[in-house]
């Protein structure tokens, strides 16, 4: 009778220790439809903007120094810095450390809001200088490429608010709350790669 119980229970423990050791999957099934969804669009852009760059490569050059790399720079630093906090808060959370987890998405948020303010400003400047969509065929991927991340980013930046505000509510993370954490963290950190990708390729690659 003991063996047979002995036996059960170490079905039991393989059972549990199966479950704990089961891969979980971050965020919804619908985060990542989405987000594939969207890196396929950009990357039909960036193929197309290698496409023309090849065909007008001296005009490209030229639009190209026109560009301010110290505020891609610094946007590239922001965006960074902002997905490090992403990651931090969503560890807080997992641990049931609301207020850590809350303050790391303030500071996600606020560089976040440094991107927006710096690019804004990078696009007030080309305006002043008479410079738009319409100025040539690099302008034209410039602002569909930057003002699509652009427009990623300003969605953002509310929501890491939004998560900042709850979690510092918030006396306890339910699995539900991470999971809600985890689509979000994934959403800034894809807006995060688009910026990686396009930072060299619209400003640095010659």
């Amino acid at each position: 009778m003991s063996t047979y119980e002995d036996n059960m229970s170490a079905v039991k423990e393989t059972k549990a220790t199966d479950k704990t050791q089961e891969k979980h999957m971050p965020g919804d099934e619908m985060i990542w439809l989405f987000l594939l969804g969207d890196m396929a669009c950009f990357s039909l852009f960036f193929c197309m903007f290698a496409y023309y760059r090849l065909d007008e490569i001296e005009l490209f050059r030229q639009s190209q120094a026109q560009l301010d790399v110290n505020i891609g720079s610094i946007n590239t630093l922001f965006l960074l810095c902002s997905s490090w906090l992403v990651v931090m808060a969503l560890k807080a959370a997992r641990k049931g450390l609301a207020k850590y987890a809350s303050f790391s998405m303030a500071g996600a948020a606020l560089f976040g809001t440094g991107f927006v303010i710096l690019k804004t400003l990078e696009y007030q400047h080309k305006a002043a200088l008479d410079i738009d969509y319409l100025s040539n065929n690099f302008y034209v991927f410039y602002y569909i490429l930057t003002g699509m991340h652009y427009f990623h980013v300003v969605i953002g930046v509310p929501l890491l608010i939004y998560y900042a505000v709850s979690l510092y509510r918030s006396k306890h993370i339910s699995q539900t709350d991470v999971d809600n954490l985890e689509s979000g963290a994934l959403y800034w950190h894809m807006v995060d790669l688009l910026w990686i990708i396009i930072f060299p390729l619209v400003y640095l690659i010659p």
